[in-house]
């Protein structure tokens, strides 16, 4: 009998993990199960100890949750995953001194980032100021003119103006010139980030990262807004206990918690642990529509059905972003801040605006980008990572340019702006297992990059004039030790299913282990030999089809940003023929109706024999 290691037994497992044969997909994937071996054992345990559907079964068991675990990650409840927030570094201190500059009417400074995250946590911090009659002013830096983070200009700006507390957000970590400038004019600092930490920290009254070298809180994939969720339960701890809201009502701290659910989806934080409960119940607040600015983008994204986590990343959060790329940074602070519908709706529309303007420019730098990296790849294919520049990218697309490199070409990228000093301003976006942000950190302390930071998934550089190629190499013998490519030619498939599975109740069940996103994958779903029997195209960038089993069952959906790409072309170039597909369930919401829809993700011609 053949143990496990002998190469046949291994070869016959390789064999079977594969889904449908399908080796080569339309974008080159291997599509592979995701619940093999001691999964496939588990979903079994699973689905016997609790009860549970095997669909639902099954993806749990493909996210590697125990048995102990199951009753508390379908059910994520914050009174049971909210930590005490005095596990952060510096967290005490920080607390005390906000608390302090409640109770005093102190005038605070808020220094937000232009994204999402810094946003939100703008908002949020701004919101609890607001409500304890505290008086506060937001400043979003100019992603031109000031580019990311404090600096020394808007801070002597702040204090002039009265302010005595500047808070960061999003933002900070590794600002030493910047703090330097605020403990001259007399501002005590207060930073509230989560990005990954140089070894040496700028001078602050407190630094609050989970990310810092010397936090133990293992709470490192908190986004920001998440860490300033956490310092306002902290303050209000600290305010409950002197008495500060005795005879009143103190704030619905939990009213927040739709902002923190779209930060952590907008800035591809993990949904594990406590951003999991944070996002589930966000995501239930955000359907009480409750937000003016909130509402307003909803609407202007014409979303009909209640909100889910995907909706966040690729409807809402490209809106605010819009406004730090190519706009009116501020405009994503003020509209979630704002208590006047009719002041939201016009934000939201002018940001609405903004993003078509932004898709506009971001198609041409797109298209250019992919013909160079082809170019480069077609003489060097083991290159592990993509550097690309160009003068005539906007500085504020560059993200969204690496975004869509990683996604074509599987591996991590950066996208940088050249200024007319030369002067590189970049952008990067990994893969899963590549943390970029701390390869930026170490060019940075290398001297290969001015300046950078960021995270596990996305990242930002500043180079000197004629560095990109050093740091090109820097970037290669960092990812030297490191299989880019091993399983991002893969494809992990939960299962399969026909187009008269696919029903509502399949996909309200499958919700029950969400929300997904990073770190927790939505189901995908194979679905074979299924004739694609329309393809057309819905705006500029996607494609609508529909899928006809073999017993006559029919499915629709949308595969997004699709046209032009392999994608699109592969579905075009079969429509008429028999295919199998992959993707994920959802809900479209129509005329009272619910009617599930496939959003693709792949596709692989049917091969006989």
């Amino acid at each position: 009998m053949m143990g496990s290691g002998d190469p046949a037994s291994a070869r016959r497992e390789d064999s079977d993990a594969v889904v449908l044969g399908v080796r080569r997909s339309a974008l080159g994937r291997t599509w592979r199960s995701r619940c093999v071996g001691q999964g496939e054992s588990l979903a079994l345990a699973l689905a016997q100890a609790h009860g549970l559907p095997d669909a639902l079964s099954r993806v749990l068991a493909g996210r590697n949750v125990q048995l102990a675990d199951a009753a508390g990650f379908l059910e994520p409840k914050l009174r049971d995953l909210m930590p005490d927030p005095s596990v952060l570094r510096d967290m005490d201190t920080a607390a005390a001194r906000i608390a302090e500059a409640v109770r005093k009417r102190e005038r605070v400074a808020i220094f937000g980032d232009y994204d999402v995250d810094g946003a939100c946590s703008s908002a949020l911090l701004g919101d609890f100021l607001a409500f304890c009659g505290v008086p506060y002013a937001v400043h979003i830096p100019d992603r031109i003119t000031e580019g990311y983070g404090p600096n020394s200009q808007a801070i002597a700006f702040l204090r002039s103006e009265g302010a005595s507390l500047l808070v960061t957000v999003d933002c900070g970590t590794a600002s030493h010139e910047a703090f330097e400038t605020a403990r001259r004019v007399g501002f005590d600092v207060v930073v509230l980030d989560h990005h990954q930490a140089p070894e040496t920290l700028p001078h602050t009254l407190a630094l609050v990262n989970p990310n810092r070298q010397d936090d133990l809180s293992g709470l490192g994939y908190l986004c920001a807004a998440g860490v300033v969720m956490l310092t306002l339960v902290a303050v209000n701890r600290i305010l409950r206990e002197a008495g500060y809201w005795q005879g009143r009502q103190g704030p619905d701290l939990l009213a927040g918690l739709d902002l923190v659910a779209l930060a952590t989806v907008a800035d591809v934080a993990p949904l594990v642990g406590l951003n999991r409960a944070f996002v589930r119940q966000g995501l239930q607040l955000m359907r009480q529509r409750r937000r003016p600015g909130l509402t307003a983008l909803l609407d202007v994204a014409n979303l009909k059905g209640p909100p889910a986590a995907w909706h966040m990343g690729f409807l809402v959060g490209p809106r605010i972003n819009a406004g730090g790329r190519i706009g009116d940074a501020a405009l994503g602070a003020r509209l979630m801040m704002t208590g006047d519908a009719t002041e939201a709706a016009r934000i939201a529309m002018e940001l609405d605006e903004l993003n078509r303007q932004r898709q506009a420019i971001e198609q041409l730098a797109v298209e250019e980008a992919a013909a160079e990296a082809d170019r480069q790849l077609t003489t060097n294919p083991d290159q592990g990572a993509l550097a690309l520049a160009s003068a005539e990218w906007h500085p504020g697309v560059v993200g969204l340019i690496a975004s869509r490199l990683k996604e074509r070409f599987a591996r991590p990228a950066f996208a940088f702006a050249v200024r007319e000093d030369g002067v590189a301003t970049g952008s990067g976006r990994s893969v899963p297992g590549v943390d970029l942000g701390w390869l930026v950190r170490r060019a940075v302390d290398s001297g290969v990059a001015v300046k950078g930071g960021g995270h596990a998934m996305a990242a930002g550089v500043t180079l000197a004039p004629g560095r990109l190629a050093e740091f090109h190499a820097f970037l290669e013998m960092g990812l030297a030790d490191q299989d880019v490519g091993a399983h991002a030619a893969e494809l992990l498939l939960d299962g399969s299913l026909a187009a008269g599975g696919a029903q509502p109740d399949l996909v309200a069940m499958l919700e029950r282990a969400g929300p997904y996103g990073s770190g927790n994958p939505e189901p995908t779903f194979a679905l074979p030999r299924h004739r694609l029997v329309e393809v057309k195209p819905v705006g500029a960038a996607h494609l609508r089809y529909r899928l006809k089993a073999g017993d006559g069952a029919q499915i629709g959906g949308v595969a997004f940003r699709a046209a032009g790409q392999p994608l699109g072309d592969a579905l075009l170039a079969h429509e008429g023929q028999q295919v199998h597909v992959a993707g994920s369930l959802t809900i479209n919401s129509w005329g009272g109706r619910d009617q599930a829809e496939l959003r693709l993700v792949d596709l692989a011609p049917v091969r006989e024999g």
